[in-house]
């Protein structure tokens, strides 16, 4: 049996599956705790040693990615925030990245201070359409050379002033890469070179400068930010069933959501959007997630006029005890009830933003109305009986009262075995393997 190792190196655990990649099934998989206080390899070596064990192979292939120490922070600097800021930010999303900071017009020292204050770990710099203005890229690139920047710099604006820019910047020994112009033409997003190029810098320089393990052993083996795995992998999900489909993965801290779109010719008529339509798109809600961000989900779900009578009290302080201890595990039918009713909730939060648009800065919103897959996906879910995992999924489903659109004919299905990762991992190098195990796993 040819296999392969797919491992995620999560902010709490690591998860560590076997495929066989002639079947395109999975034959193994364990987790252990992330070990970030010491070495994330002490967590990865437990975790593959225990997958490959219980699949009964040998020596194979690993093909790992991650989120731990905070995943990928990204910072985006454009032109005008309704234009090439908000295209930036939209695909730094799509590249896996936690967009920490925009910015939008020139820099100044207060706007450059306040991109030093939120530590981003990659600045995607844009600005202009290919042809247009180039005087606000100009002087933003300047502004980052003068001020001796060390962060590295994915340069995606405007191809007439990409080669000088890229030579100003190294000059002044800024770490520069450079990348398609992310809207080469009004209503025109082209996210793929620039995804290509964060996803470089984040193996190159990120992974290695979080210190997550003494050596170079772990940059070596990481091939691709979790989300940006996962996102690839809901893309080849979406290949291989058909149609529309949407994924929301409720973490600890974060809850994001993806979704796949087939492309609508009416979205290139007179009222597209000026900074195109991204139909494979990724959002993340920072304040939304069942331990960390626990307390955001019940201060969100208060906005939305989600709670009933009394609820509010119960759940603040049922956050308050998650939050404090990310490892918390539910002891009770009390506990598993609370983790249920914050997941649910965090889920419908979150869908709701997607699909309005208001994370995505569409300003039409997305429209899910033909979504015929809604797959969950997270630890609250991987680890609930079907009944609960399927009242989470039922409350996005059942959304009534959310102002969007909701799904006319959507099957839920948890991704239980993790294979989303796994098969983001795989799709370039065994893109049959990967389209089997998601058949097999989420498609029937």
């Amino acid at each position: 049996m040819r296999a392969a190792v797919c491992a995620d190196v999560g902010s709490t655990y690591t998860k560590a599956a076997v495929v066989d990649l002639d079947g395109g099934r999975l034959v193994g998989a364990a987790s252990a705790p992330t070990t970030v206080g010491t070495d994330v390899l002490h967590g990865l070596d437990a975790a593959v040693g225990a997958a490959t064990a219980s699949a009964g192979v040998g020596e194979v292939p690993w093909y790992v990615c991650s989120s731990a120490g905070g995943g990928l922070r990204l910072a985006v600097i454009g032109y005008e925030p309704l234009v090439t800021a908000q295209a930036g930010r939209r695909v730094g999303l799509s590249a896996g990245a936690n967009v920490v900071h925009v910015a939008a017009g020139r820099l100044g020292a207060a706007e450059l201070a306040a991109l030093r204050a939120a530590r981003p770990d990659v600045v995607l710099l844009v600005g202009g359409t290919d042809g247009g203005d180039a005087d606000t890229l100009t002087h933003n690139a300047t502004r980052l050379a003068r001020a001796r920047w060390r962060v590295p710099v994915v340069l995606a604006g405007n191809v007439a002033a990409r080669a000088g820019l890229h030579a100003l910047l190294a000059e002044a020994r800024v770490p520069v890469t450079v990348a398609d112009n992310v809207l080469p033409r009004i209503g025109v997003l082209a996210p793929a070179s620039a995804r290509a190029a964060i996803r470089e810098v984040f193996l190159r320089h990120v992974i290695g400068g979080k210190r997550l393990s003494r050596g170079s052993r772990f940059a070596r083996l990481v091939r691709a930010a979790t989300p940006d795995a996962v996102l690839t992998g809901v893309e080849v999900l979406a290949d291989t069933v058909g149609g529309d489909l949407a994924v929301v993965d409720v973490g600890g801290a974060t809850t994001d959501v993806y979704s796949v779109l087939t492309p609508d010719e009416r979205a290139e008529g007179p009222g597209r959007e000026v900074t195109g339509t991204l139909w494979r798109a990724r959002t993340v809600e920072g304040d939304l997630g069942t331990r960390w961000s626990a307390p955001g989900v019940v201060r969100a779900a208060a906005e939305e006029r989600l709670l009933a009578a009394g609820e509010q009290e119960v759940l603040t302080a049922a956050a308050a005890v998650r939050a404090a201890d990310p490892g918390f595990l539910p002891g009770g039918d009390a506990d598993r009830a609370a983790d249920r009713r914050i997941a649910a909730l965090a889920a419908t939060v979150a869908v709701r933003r997607h699909a309005r648009g208001a994370a995505t800065g569409e300003r039409a919103g997305r429209d899910l109305r033909e979504v015929r897959l809604l797959v969950g996906s997270g630890g609250v879910l991987r680890h609930a009986d079907a009944a609960d995992a399927g009242v989470v999924l039922d409350a996005v489903l059942t959304d009534h009262a959310g102002g969007w659109p909701l799904p006319r004919a959507a099957r839920p299905v948890v991704d239980v075995d993790y294979v989303l990762a796994a098969a983001g991992l795989l799709a370039a190098e065994h893109p049959d393997a990967a389209g089997g195990v998601l058949r097999r796993h989420l498609g029937t």
